[in-house]
This record gives structure tokens, C-alpha cells and sequence, in this order.
């Protein structure tokens, strides 16, 4: 895959009276995982859905300033751009959501709405994408049986594979680990850091022993601002904001 980079150009996002991002500028580093972290309410899943056009979905909500991939503003695509988008920068959402059809549906499901293989082809993707999260050799047998009777850490691994099938080039994570035990959140844990090698992940965690974890680049926001961002290992280890400092000492969650 062509490697296109991604930035954020003086976003500002109002929803009603509030102001909820402002003025953030970012770049997203590739074959990195990036932890977008900070308190609640601070921006981080609303800056996630701008990035893939979810915003354009939530009532009175306006924005402005650009996020451009390759060139291109994401914020100005129309519907055939924004179709491509979707493709190249997918989404693995907070709670597992398979669809209400087979686990071989479920990932078949992207390739055939953007044309991505032929259908002779689409078994072969199926196995590759479920045998990458891990899946395969635990569904194989049950193909055909509805994605709902997986446990909710198997969904959230089909919704990855499902991801993957359109071969992203950036994956965003908005905590998706939360609804999962610890081992189902270590498996995936895991399958993100593998998955570097070939994508480039912006991750929303609520938990900095997560991002601590596993970011080699992270995004402190507070109330809507970036406070500060670099590299994981000196934002974690040597803050240069008293802020970011109080944050991670637990002062204010």
C-alpha cells in the first residue's frame, strides 16, 4: 500500500454553545501506534470521528480547519471521495457491533461493497483476515453461524478483520478494548502492536497503562486542546508541561 500521510490543520469543532476542539494541529507519525489520551470529555473520540467523517453525522455539530490525507480534505470529501476514505482509514469502534449476518459476511462484507476482489477471491481474503486477528482456527468450523454468538472479545476481533479486508492504511481504535476482559483486551493489545508492521493506529484509551503499554507516539488533549504530543517514551517519562505532568501523577482524571 502507497503510504499517504495524515494531518490535522487548526481544527475547531462547536456543537451548540461549545467549544470542543480548538485549534488542534497534528501529525500522525506511520507504522506507529499514536494514544490520543486525557480526561473525560476532552475531545479525543470527537477529533477520532472527525478524522473518518463520523462527525458529519452528529446534529449541529460545525467545523472547521482541514485534515488532509495525501492531499486531500478529509472535512470537504464529497460522497465518492468520502467512500474511498471509509476504505482508507477504517474504524474499530468502542463496543464490538458485527453485523447481523454470518462471521464469513461479516468479512466479506467491505470487499464486496467497494469491489475490492472478485468473488472467487473473497474465501481466500475471509481466512487471511480472520487467521491475522487470531480467529481463524477458533470459527473456521462455524463460518456460516451468525456473528453474534461470538464472545464479545471473538466480535471484537471479527470487527478488526472486517477492518482489515479493505486494507486500511490508518486504523482507529476509540477505546476498544473497554468492553473487554484483560485477556481479550492482552490478545488485542497484542494484535495492534503486530499490526504496526503494515498500518499506521491512532488510538483513544481512557487507560494510561495501556497507552504506556503499547504507544510509540502519544497526544496529551485537555479540554480541548493538545497540551503536548511526541514521542511515548519522553511524553510519559519526562513531560515538559506541568500539566501533562499532573495527569499522569493521577492529580486529575
Amino acid at each position: 500500500m502507497n503510504p499517504e500521510s495524515l494531518t490535522v490543520h487548526h481544527l475547531n469543532v462547536h456543537i451548540g454553545g461549545a467549544h470542543i476542539l480548538k485549534d488542534v494541529s497534528l501529525t500522525f507519525p506511520r507504522n506507529q501506534i499514536t494514544c490520543i489520551v486525557g480526561p473525560s470529555g476532552c475531545g479525543k473520540s470527537t477529533l477520532l470521528k472527525c478524522l473518518d467523517r463520523l462527525h458529519y453525522y452528529i446534529e449541529g455539530l460545525e467545523v472547521s480547519g482541514s485534515i488532509l490525507l495525501g492531499g486531500q480534505d478529509v472535512i470537504q470529501a464529497g460522497d465518492r471521495e468520502l467512500l474511498e476514505l471509509r476504505r482508507t482509514i477504517g474504524l474499530v469502534p468502542q463496543k464490538p457491533c458485527p453485523l447481523p449476518m454470518s462471521i464469513f459476511d461479516n468479512v466479506a462484507y467491505g470487499c464486496r461493497i467497494h469491489g475490492l476482489h472478485k468473488n472467487r477471491e473473497i474465501p481466500d481474503i475471509v481466512e487471511k483476515y480472520l487467521t491475522e486477528v487470531g480467529l481463524w482456527e477458533e470459527v473456521k468450523d462455524r463460518l456460516g453461524s451468525p456473528a453474534v454468538r461470538l464472545s464479545l472479545g471473538q466480535q471484537q476481533r471479527l470487527c478488526l478483520a472486517r477492518t482489515l479486508a479493505v486494507e486500511p492504511e490508518y486504523i482507529l481504535a476509540d477505546e476498544s478494548t473497554s468492553a473487554l476482559d484483560p485477556l481479550s483486551s492482552k490478545i488485542v493489545e497484542d494484535l495492534f502492536v503486530k499490526l504496526r508492521e503494515d498500518y499506521s493506529i491512532i488510538m483513544v484509551t481512557h487507560t494510561l497503562h495501556q497507552a504506556r503499554r503499547i504507544a510509540d507516539h502519544a497526544v496529551f488533549l485537555y479540554l480541548g486542546e493538545v497540551v503536548e504530543e511526541g514521542p511515548a517514551a519522553t511524553l510519559f517519562g519526562q513531560p515538559r508541561e506541568d500539566l501533562t505532568r499532573k495527569y499522569l501523577a493521577g492529580i486529575f482524571s
